[in-house]
């Protein structure tokens, strides 16, 4: 007899252990799970919508709640070797992704299977780029499926926590050994809250997940051990055939944990989740939330007589083969509803392998696949009756496609995206500028009209834009645009500046624009150029080569993840521009810490607590890495120092159109994120600077010049004059927090310093 899998806590009998019944979210009760479990290390790179997990777990940190280290990686490939080399050295280790994340880290993902380290990963499902979409579907499920890691799936916030748990206690098994993925689905389960019940003592936790087994460790020094091995035939296959044993062995290991935990809780967990499947003759087959909505039209079709069931898997991988064989056994046509695609394949993975199962049971069952939900459209009873519409036609005989996508709309020629904007011409955009080079010294001269003149000249961005009231990105970027004459081809890394701008189907750019993740943008842009200037050399097109400039734009911690193909770039030394908004943060995903948030600052990932104040280690110097790639320019600027910042912009573009890379960081403020009034933007990026935080220089042909010196100008202001504008930093002005702000003060001091003695001396 089919039963409901999950028992409802109005179900389940008396538990055995102490429970807290409270209203969480998906993400909340990953997070109460790794901080009961108490994980040795959390290596982790926000992407949305897994970066809640984070971001409680740190504000648990700082309160004291676990002792996890969490360390932040310059992205999820970064994330994934930290957990692989914590996980050689014995200890637990946690980490949470989402989409491209999984996909940036899924060359590590193999290497700690097949090396069969355990530990933990919360998959928050979403949609995998591109184009560009942050709701979920399981898309990056997918590509996890032949990673080597055993895949438990939570369809609610409650299976959240209790998978976790399992997670853990399956990884770690003597016949098992191997990281293990829960995944959840973004939004849907990683957002919306729901009654739930976890241990009241985290006791109990320890004592149900066990003591941590080291079976083997990097650092025990008196037992050398190689790992990783570079591996020949037959040895390999051997390695190969060992894991694959453990996967399967993972699937016994789960039922026996699962028997365990309900009798702690009553909640009860087998490989699938059936529902009303005792004598089902139409049956759908969904992972995870859609299967809730399901039920309530199984009900309904009982009352009409048609016998309806649901089937869910709580584990993917292994595929529990066996499982799906006896709940189809009876079953006529069933539909398998997939959020993914496997393209080309005329049906989703999951289809496919169901398809084979009931193949090799002689299995008299007609298989349905339909693609829906993908990007995050939602799946309501609605879907759920057209499902069960498509069985009961099969049944009867009706022609029926076996597979197809659901929910998808016709194309209206009426709809057609028309142009709004007309091209931008030449006498819009160019003549207000002129840059000249001596012909002795090679210097470059730079005539920058009155601003009210700069007035006429055309914005690159029309208005339009959904950023947040007081945003910095756009008046700074459209100041560094008045010293670009010409056509401009822009590329967008993802970020705000990106989000808000192209909605599709509208779009604020005038120009030529690109969009790549966050790690790859400079490469791509090279691509472009590089195509750019060969197909000029053949002939195939006929451009003004001096009118087209480059522009590749980076923030929200682009230069953290994307930093190693920038310096790529910059040592290739392609004919572009690379320009930073500075925004102190990863804004686009709420907030959280980057390598270019200040020591002592609040983000979502730093923060405040007993345990610690704000970010604890100083923000990079990522002008002074890129100077050091001896690039012909890199400059600093500010919407503040409008001057100043259309000349560098002028230089910028004569050098990336004659020399090679540019390089350039604009600071601007983020008020909703710094805690700041969205209309003091400008005098806060100002007072950065005359406090010597965000110092104005350029590095020309590997000489340093200061363009703006408070000191000289008797316009230096102490530093916490800046930092009292900031809600995201007064805590700094605290008497208890006088020696971090001394240890903030002396290291702004120590790099104004090194930049004098740079300005003073060629030589440096």
């Amino acid at each position: 007899m089919s039963v409901n899998t999950t028992t409802s806590p109005e179900q389940k009998p008396t538990a055995c252990v102490a429970e807290t019944v409270d209203f969480r979210s998906g993400n909340e009760m990953a997070a109460k799970a790794a901080a009961q479990i108490n994980y040795h290390v959390m290596g982790y790179f926000p992407i949305t919508p897994s970066t809640e997990i984070a971001e409680y777990l740190d504000e648990m940190k700082a309160n004291g709640e676990h002792d996890i280290v969490m360390i932040p990686a310059d992205g999820e490939h970064g994330s994934a070797g930290i957990c692989y080399g914590a996980s050689t050295a014995g200890g637990r280790v946690f980490n949470a992704t989402s989409a491209n994340g999984l996909l940036y880290m899924l060359e590590q993902l193999p290497v700690q299977s097949g090396t069969r380290f355990p530990m933990v990963l919360n998959l928050v499902t979403r949609a995998v780029s591109g184009p560009l979409d942050i709701r979920g579907d399981h898309s990056d499920l997918y590509y996890a499926l032949n990673t080597g890691w055993p895949i438990l799936l939570a369809k609610d916030p409650q299976a959240v926590y209790d998978m976790n748990l399992f997670a853990l206690r399956v990884a770690e098994h003597q016949d098992v050994r191997l990281p293990v993925i829960v995944a959840s689905d973004g939004f849907f389960t990683s957002h919306q809250k729901r009654r739930v019940q976890y241990f009241t003592n985290r006791d109990d936790v320890s004592q149900f997940v066990g003591e941590n087994t080291v079976y083997v460790d990097s650092t025990d020094v008196k037992n050398p051990t190689t790992i990783g091995p570079y591996m020949n035939d037959p040895d390999y296959i051997n390695n190969k055939y060992q894991q694959s044993q453990a996967m399967y062995e993972a699937e016994q290991v789960f039922l026996d944990v699962a028997k365990e935990f309900e009798e702690l809780t009553g909640r009860r967990y087998d490989l699938l989740d059936e529902y009303r499947m005792e004598d089902a003759e139409v049956a759908l087959f969904l992972l995870n939330s859609a299967s809730d909505t399901a039920r309530d039209v199984v009900d309904s079709l009982r009352e009409k007589g048609i016998k309806a069931g649901v089937v869910s898997p709580n584990i993917i991988r292994p595929f529990p083969k066996k499982a799906v064989q006896e709940a189809l056994r009876h079953v006529k046509v069933v539909l398998v509803g997939e959020r993914a695609d496997s393209y080309g394949a005329h049906g989703g993975n999951i289809s496919h392998e169901i398809k084979a199962a009931m193949l090799d049971a002689k299995a008299d069952t007609t298989i349905l696949t339909r693609i829906y939900g993908l990007g995050g459209k939602d799946f309501y009873a609605s879907d759920a009756e057209a499902f069960f519409t498509l069985c009961l036609q099969k049944l009867q005989g009706e022609k029926v496609a076996s597979f197809d996508y659901h929910g998808i709309t016709p194309g209206d020629e009426q709809a057609r995206p028309t142009r709004v904007l007309e091209p931008l011409t030449k006498e819009q955009t160019s003549g207000f500028i002129t840059v000249t080079q001596d012909e002795e010294s090679g210097d470059l001269k730079v005539k920058v009209p009155p601003m009210r003149m700069l007035t006429k000249k055309a914005k690159r961005i029309a208005p339009g834009h959904g950023a947040c009231p007081g945003c910095g990105i756009f008046s700074g970027l459209e100041m560094f645009f008045k010293g670009i004459e010409g056509d401009i081809v822009v590329l967008f890394h993802t970020g705000c500046a990106m989000v808000v701008t192209t909605g599709y189907p509208y779009s604020a750019h005038k120009v030529n624009y690109i969009h790549n993740l966050f790690q790859n943008g400079s490469a791509t842009l090279s691509g472009v150029v590089e195509m750019f200037w060969e197909r000029i050399r053949r002939g195939e097109i006929e451009v003004d080569q001096s009118n087209v400039t480059f522009i590749m734009i980076s923030g929200d911690g682009g230069m953290d993840i994307g930093m190693g193909p920038a310096i790529g770039t910059a040592l290739r030394n392609h004919k572009l521009i690379i320009l930073e908004y500075d925004n102190e943060g990863y804004m686009n995903t709420g907030s959280q810490m980057s390598y270019s948030t200040p020591m002592g600052h609040m983000t979502s990932t730093s923060n405040l607590g007993e345990g610690r104040q704000g970010k604890a280690f100083h923000h990079k110097d990522t002008v002074q890495i890129m100077a050091a790639t001896n690039i012909p320019y890199v400059f600093t600027g500010t919407e503040a120092f409008p001057q100043d910042l259309i000349k560098k912009a002028a230089k910028a573009q004569w050098y990336a159109q004659h020399v090679g890379t540019v390089y350039g960081k604009i600071l601007i403020s983020c008020p909703l994120n710094w805690k700041a009034p969205e209309d003091k933007g400008k005098s806060i990026v100002e007072t950065a600077v005359t406090t010597c935080f965000f110092p104005l220089y350029e590095v020309e042909k590997g000489i340093t010049t200061i363009t703006f010196n408070p000191e000289e100008k008797n316009k230096r202001v102490p530093v916490t004059e800046w930092l009292q504008l900031l809600g995201k930093t007064r805590h700094l002005l605290r008497p208890e927090n006088e020696s971090l702000l001394k240890e903030f003060e002396t290291e702004i001091e120590r790099r104004w310093n090194m930049l004098k003695a740079k300005h003073e001396s060629p030589f440096l």
